[in-house]
C-alpha cells in the first residue's frame, strides 16, 4: 500500500515552489491555485515571502496537492494520506474529502488567524534526544520557576519533539533541556507557537469558519493529526483541520497506525525530507521516499518498483 504524507511549515525552502516537477499537474495545480487566491503563487516562496506565516502555509498547501495530482496522472494513487499540521490540509484533499479551492481559503484563514494571534515574539524549537515525558517534566519545573509556559506541539518521534512558546521562553527551556541530556535542541524557521492553548481563541474562529466549508467522507484512509488514528466522516475529518493548530501533533503515532494498516511505500510531498527520515529510522521496511530529493520519472519508477515487490 501507498502512503503520501505531507510535511508541515518548518519544511519551507527558499524557491520550493519553483522546484516542482515539470508536469502538465502540477502546472494546472499552480494555475488553479493563483486563480482561487487572486495572487502568483510562484511569488510565495521568495525569502521575503516566506516571513509570511499566510505564504509558507499556502505555499505548502499547493505544493502538497500538486505533486498527489502529478502522482495520480502517474497511476500512483495513495490508499492513505497524512500531513503534520498544515499538511493534514493537502492530506484531506489528496483522500477526496476537502476540495483543493476550499482548502487553499482555509489554510489562508488558518495562518490569517495564527500570524493575527501572535505577528512577532513567538515560534517552535526541536528537542531531539529526550522523551515525551521528560520533556512535559522539564517543563513543568521551567513553570514552576516563574518562566512563561512552554508547550508540547509536536511528538515527530519518540525523541523528537517540538516545543512552542515565546522565544525567550524557548531559548532558555533549550539550555535546560540540554543541560537535561538533549541531543540536540534549536529554534525552527515557524514564526508562531503551534499546536498549544495559546491558539485556543483563533481555533474557535477557524471552528466556526470551517462550518460553511464542504467535508465529504474519505475515498482513501485519511489519518489524523489530533489522535493519530484514522478518521471516516466528513465531520471528523473537518474537526481535525480545524483545531488541530491548538492540540499536540501525534506524528508518530500516525506514521505508526499506517504502517501498522499496511503502508509498505511512503512519498512525502516536496518540499520536506524530515517525515521520510524518521520513518526510514523507525520503520526501515517501508520504503521511505522525499519527493523534493528525486527527479520526478526517478520517484514514480522507484515507488513502482517498491509496492511491486513489497
Amino acid at each position: 500500500m501507498l502512503a503520501l504524507i505531507f510535511p508541515g511549515q518548518g519544511a519551507q525552502t527558499d524557491g520550493f515552489l519553483h522546484r516542482l516537477p515539470s508536469h502538465p499537474a502540477v502546472h494546472a495545480t499552480l494555475d488553479e491555485a493563483s486563480s482561487v487566491l487572486g495572487v502568483d503563487v510562484l511569488a510565495l516562496d521568495t525569502p521575503d515571502a516566506l516571513r509570511s506565516t499566510v505564504a509558507v502555509q499556502t505555499g505548502l498547501t499547493v505544493a502538497g496537492v500538486a505533486i498527489a495530482r502529478a502522482l495520480a496522472d502517474e497511476r500512483l494513487v495513495p490508499d492513505m494520506s497524512a500531513g503534520l499540521s498544515v499538511g493534514a490540509y493537502p492530506a484531506a484533499v489528496s483522500c477526496g474529502a476537502l476540495a483543493f479551492d476550499d482548502a487553499l481559503k482555509m489554510v489562508r484563514r488558518r495562518a490569517e488567524l495564527m500570524e493575527a494571534a501572535y505577528p512577532s515574539g513567538y515560534g517552535l524549537a526541536a528537542v531531539s534526544g529526550l522523551t515525551e515525558h521528560e520533556l512535559a517534566t522539564l517543563a513543568a519545573q521551567h513553570a514552576n520557576q516563574s518562566q512563561p509556559p512552554v508547550y508540547i506541539g509536536n511528538v515527530n518521534a519518540p525523541r523528537q519533539i517540538v516545543m512552542a512558546g515565546a522565544n525567550a521562553a524557548l531559548d532558555s527551556f533549550i539550555a535546560r533541556a540540554l543541560a537535561a541530556g538533549a541531543r540536540k535542541a534549536t529554534r525552527l524557521a515557524v514564526s508562531v507557537p503551534s499546536h498549544c492553548e495559546l491558539l485556543a481563541h483563533a481555533t474557535g474562529e477557524l471552528v466556526a469558519y470551517a462550518r460553511s466549508i464542504p467535508f465529504h467522507a474519505p475515498q482513501s484512509i485519511y489519518v489524523g493529526n489530533r489522535g493519530g488514528r484514522p478518521l471516516y466522516t466528513a465531520d471528523a475529518i473537518r474537526e481535525d483541520l480545524a483545531t488541530n493548530m491548538r492540540y499536540t501533533v501525534r506524528w508518530f503515532d500516525a506514521l505508526t497506525v499506517m504502517q501498522e494498516m499496511g503502508a509498505r511505500v511512503s512519498i512525502e510531498a516536496p518540499p520536506g525530507q524530515v517525515l521520510t527520515d524518521i520513518a526510514r529510522e523507525h520503520y526501515p521496511d517501508m520504503a521511505a521516499l522525499a519527493a523534493s530529493a528525486l527527479p520526478f520519472d526517478r520517484l514514480t519508477a522507484t515507488a513502482r518498483r517498491r509496492l511491486d515487490t513489497a
